[in-house]
């Protein structure tokens, strides 16, 4: 389900859409206080969509997630072209800290790092930009300004996800 809409790659950068991407990232994190806001345990563990994540599984994802996106990030600029580790997200949803640790913990998570992240792509040298890392179930190279692009892009698409169902349910 892509309520705003399935992610497009841009083809180049500039710094108005580099600034638009670690906007995105920087306030992530305030999105998702609004979404799970005055929500009841019944709430938080409803599906998005019929088979889909509950809403405690997609914030524990989006932490997960950009969890990993951060540390490919400090790869990147640290290593010449370093291959990443994929993870099984599906698998990630199903263990006990997902199930076990309430979502506010991840919430919490997001701010730091999200501030962390930030900070850092704010501080880039222009050539930084253009560092890769490799990608292997990708098999492709991706470099940081595309990673900007498709994070912040990300965590407004899981943001969305809850916040459509909050209209659906009338939440």
């Amino acid at each position: 389900m892509y309520p705003n809409g399935r992610f497009v790659p841009a083809v180049k950068y500039s710094p108005n859409n580099i600034a638009s991407w670690i906007g995105g990232i920087r306030s992530a994190p305030l999105l998702f206080d609004y979404c799970i806001e005055n929500l009841d345990e019944g709430q938080l563990n409803t599906t998005y969509r019929p088979g889909g994540w509950s809403i405690i599984q997609v914030v524990h994802h989006v932490a997960d997630s950009h969890m990993n996106a951060y540390i490919r990030l400090k790869l990147a600029l640290t290593e010449e072209k370093p291959t990443i580790s994929p993870y099984d997200e599906n698998l990630w949803a199903e263990l006990s800290d997902v199930k076990l640790v309430p979502v506010n913990v991840s919430i919490t998570l997001l701010h730091a790092l999200h501030s962390r992240w930030a900070t850092l792509l704010e501080n880039l040298k222009e050539e930084d930009w253009t560092r890769t890392y490799y990608h292997p179930g990708n098999k492709e190279y991706m470099p940081i300004w595309q990673m900007t692009n498709q994070y912040s892009w990300h965590g407004a698409h899981h943001a969305e996800q809850i916040i459509s169902l909050r209209k659906r349910m009338g939440w």
